[in-house]
């Protein structure tokens, strides 16, 4: 049984954790000694199209570098993460679908895709909306598809990103629900009476909120305002000072809530790489200096290359939140959201041992991981030289 010490990063407590695979023990500190560094639940992405230079959405992307992308993911805090694979192809969709699953039954550290997230192609087929989603292949819900999108991933698709524009979506929603995947709202131009009825049918969070929209929309009724004004919807939020304005994110996390709210990155290929040109799936973006991603070409946002220790830090500064609350919309509000086993309830006896151990400066806003455990597994330490 392994033993860390450290101060808790949302209650602000000394505590010693004890752990094997889960959490064993949990005890508060009478005195706490010097030099004590922030332990968290690792980090919970429920959107990432690609990390460190690797393309989740190819069906013929290596093994070897999909477990090396996960290995950079453990670097910035990340335990759990659902890859993402997005709008494209039928057989493509479905090959990229089997290829990680594959790398999950198989890499050492694949169970840290905690399960796949499809966002697309049952999305708005209009210009803003549909963002970067290659027209040609959106499609309205299938729930044939859908199966074959399990049937590949060997029943870990856990989210579905759609619009309720379509009329057959609350139909389709609920065959989702019945069969225990999380129904998101995202890519829409849909009417209040259709994301009601979403709603209804079981929807229960909102992508990326704010972005996958019409750069104009009228004062009101929109389908932003409508999905903030939901409090049976939680919402992603991508805080990277680049997707949306300070603002608009402290707005809609006070609008809300802390506890409705939810970091993602959306992260896609480049995110942790050099600037140039990648690809997601058949799509070309590029990434520029300033870690902005855009179709290549255009000046059109095409994902982030946010991570997600840096997002924490965004939401302190952007949306004012405090780091508390930051340190939750990253661990326990996802965990929750897309009903994580074992990762609920956080710093618990009986919560898996997802654990990270970090330096927090307060006033430049800035943390370094040190460590991060997996299931009780030490998968990162931060070297020597930094």
């Amino acid at each position: 049984m392994a033993t860390i010490t450290g101060i808790h990063a949302v209650n602000n407590a000394p505590l010693a954790i004890a752990f094997e695979r889960n959490i064993q023990i949990v005890d508060g500190l009478i005195t706490a000694p010097e030099g004590l560094h922030f332990i968290a639940p690792g980090w919970i992405d429920l959107q990432v199209n690609g990390f460190a230079g690797v393309d989740y959405n190819s069906p013929s992307t290596p093994q070897e570098e999909i477990a090396r992308s996960i290995e950079v993911l453990f670097s910035t805090g990340v335990t759990r993460f659902f890859p993402t694979v997005i709008t494209g192809p039928p057989d493509d969709m479905a090959g990229a679908l089997r290829n990680l699953s594959e790398a999950r039954e198989r890499l050492p550290h694949g169970r840290a895709m905690e399960g796949f997230h499809v966002e697309g192609p049952h999305i708005s087929p209009e210009d803003g909306p549909r963002g970067a989603h290659p027209a040609e292949w959106v499609r309205p819900p299938d729930y044939d598809e859908y199966r074959r999108w399990q049937e590949a991933a060997r029943g870990a698709v856990r989210i579905v990103t759609l619009s309720p524009e379509w009329p057959e979506a609350p139909g389709y929603i609920e065959k989702l629900v019945a069969d225990g995947v999380v129904a998101a709202i995202g890519h829409t131009k849909a009417t209040a009476e259709q994301i009601e009825a979403a709603v209804k049918a079981g929807a229960t969070m909102s992508t990326h909120l704010g972005n996958g929209s019409h750069a104009v929309l009228p004062r009101f009724p929109n389908y932003i305002w409508d999905q903030l004004a939901d409090d049976r919807l939680a919402a992603g939020f991508i805080v990277d000072g680049i997707h949306l304005p300070a603002a608009f994110v402290k707005v809609a996390v006070r609008a809300k809530g802390p506890e409705r709210s939810i970091l993602v990155t959306d992260a896609v290929a480049p995110a942790c790489s050099a600037p140039g040109p990648y690809r997601i799936g058949g799509v070309e973006v590029e990434l520029h200096p300033g870690n902005r991603v855009t179709l290549r070409g255009t000046n059109q946002l095409a994902g982030s290359a946010l991570r997600m220790d840096r997002g924490v830090e965004n939401l302190v500064r952007l949306a004012g939140v405090s780091f508390a609350a930051a340190v939750t919309m990253a661990t326990r509000n996802p965990a929750r959201v897309a009903r994580i086993p074992g990762r609920q309830r956080g710093l618990e006896a009986g919560e898996r041992a997802d654990l990270i151990e970090f330096d927090y400066d307060r006033e430049a806003n800035r943390i370094e991981i040190l460590r991060t455990w997996l299931d009780g597994e030490l998968v990162y330490r931060r070297s020597a030289e930094g």
